[in-house]
């Protein structure tokens, strides 16, 4: 599997992973400690996928930048 599909996998389950605790932070019977853990595990997979976000799209503006300097 490339680092790109890895990387898009994984993003896309942080994100998955984080839709699922908001989820849970949303039900009544939650306690309140409970819903501080959620919160903060929700928080730490959203900052790992904005991470992986900010790679990729370093990688497409190096690429952009190689593509342009490239003669025709």
């Amino acid at each position: 599997m490339s680092k790109e599909k890895k990387e898009e996998l994984s993003f896309e389950l942080k994100i998955e992973k984080a839709k699922e605790l908001l989820e849970k932070l949303s039900k009544p019977d939650i306690t309140l400690s409970d819903s501080l853990d959620v919160y903060k595990t929700g928080i730490k997979e959203l900052e790992e996928a904005e991470k992986l976000l900010d790679e990729a799209k370093q990688i497409f503006i190096v690429q952009d930048k190689q593509d342009n300097n490239e003669p025709f």
